[in-house]
């Protein structure tokens, strides 16, 4: 017969009392850990629920400062830039008067969109020798027609709108809702001919008064207005009465599509405005946004709309714009709203581009909506 140590179940439970001091032990070091490396977490989290902070609050200027303080994309990882942004989230944003002022101020001495955003009678007189943007050795020769193309003058005048909406075509917008926001706003720019039927007016609006085509959508959807050109006119009557405007002379090829898309409109006797880009004011665009560090082959249309809205209007805001793979917190997006298909690598610098709103957003120069909005 086998001796039974009385003791043997006091010792398992002593062990088994070890066993969950342990734990216990561990779960409040990793408590403590988690306050300790994220030391605003708590106060955040409070923050978060007592609603948005202030836009000139302490915190608010701190998260501002975080945004600001690089220099340059490549300072950060992009998982690092996507934590500032989506925290900066918390502020209200407001308009900074002063900042916006001496950045407008800036943009009109370099580029003056209210004068030379369109290439007009007054600032392209009859028998012009006009350089092209890039094909700088060709010149188009301003003739008698050509000229009675043009409006007059500039048909918009410096800050003559209070609220505008440049309407990106990121898949960033996709199940933001922001589409009565943008429906609010005062006037807005739409980039190369992007859909807004029902099925995305939930989230982009329909609202449009100035839409940008690409001469490349023309040629490969439309057959360069050579044969048919109904389906054109129909797809352009989707943005009503909105104003059509083409770079006719970034380069000779684009020159004679974008002006037969005056001629289509001008057949099917409809009221939209054509208006081609002044070439010069391209030329001026792409160098200032070059001095701020936006290196590529051609910068973007958005941001050639953008640039153009801050000196139209009183107050910007965006939509739309995004140019990483993922949204700010982390979720995989598509390239576009309506597709995913990527742009030919290496022509534009869109991450570049984003990451100037995002510090023109902080300096309350104008607001970036990355989120679902709630309007109206």
């Amino acid at each position: 017969m086998r001796y039974a140590d009385p003791s043997a179940n006091r010792d398992l439970l002593g062990n088994r009392t070890l066993l969950f001091i342990f734990i216990c032990a561990f779960a409040l070091v990793t408590l403590l850990q988690q306050i300790l490396y994220g030391r605003n977490y708590i106060k955040r989290y409070f923050e978060f629920y007592e609603g948005p902070l202030e836009y000139n609050s302490t915190r608010c200027l701190e998260l501002r400062h975080e945004i600001l303080e690089v220099k340059v994309l490549s300072m950060v990882k992009q998982s690092e830039l996507f934590d500032r942004w989506r925290s900066l989230q918390m502020c209200k944003w407001a308009m900074n008067i002063s900042e916006a002022n001496q950045f407008k101020s800036t943009l009109s001495r370099c580029c003056n969109a209210p004068s030379f955003l369109f290439t007009t009678q007054k600032n392209t007189p009859l028998g012009t020798k006009l350089k092209y943007e890039v094909d700088t050795s060709g010149i188009y020769h301003i003739n008698q027609e050509i000229f009675r193309m043009f409006p007059k003058d500039m048909p918009y005048y410096r800050s003559q709108f209070k609220k505008c909406a440049v309407v990106g075509n990121g898949g960033i917008l996709k199940n933001s809702r922001c589409g009565r926001e943008i429906n609010s706003a005062d006037f807005v720019f739409r980039c190369n001919l992007p859909p807004i039927s029902e099925k995305y007016t939930m989230d982009v609006g329909v609202k449009t008064d100035v839409v940008t085509v690409n001469p490349s959508i023309i040629t490969e959807r439309f057959h360069k207005l050579e044969k048919w050109r109904r389906p054109f006119y129909r797809v352009l009557q989707v943005y009503e009465n909105a104003s059509v405007l083409l770079p006719a002379f970034y380069n000779t090829r684009n020159t004679d599509v974008s002006i037969r898309v005056k001629y289509v409109l001008d057949d099917f006797q409809s009221p939209q405005a054509v208006y081609y880009f002044h070439p010069q004011y391209l030329v001026n665009v792409s160098r200032y946004w070059l001095s701020l560090g936006v290196r590529a082959k051609r910068i973007s249309t958005g941001l050639i709309l953008v640039t153009a809205a801050l000196e139209l209007c009183e107050e910007v805001h965006l939509f739309g714009f995004w140019a990483f793979p993922m949204n700010p917190s982390g979720l995989y997006i598509t390239h576009h709203y309506y597709d995913n298909v990527k742009p030919r690598p290496g022509f534009h610098a869109m991450p570049s581009e984003i990451f100037n709103f995002l510090h023109l957003h902080s300096r309350g120069i104008l607001r970036v909506h990355t989120g679902t909005c709630s309007c109206c």
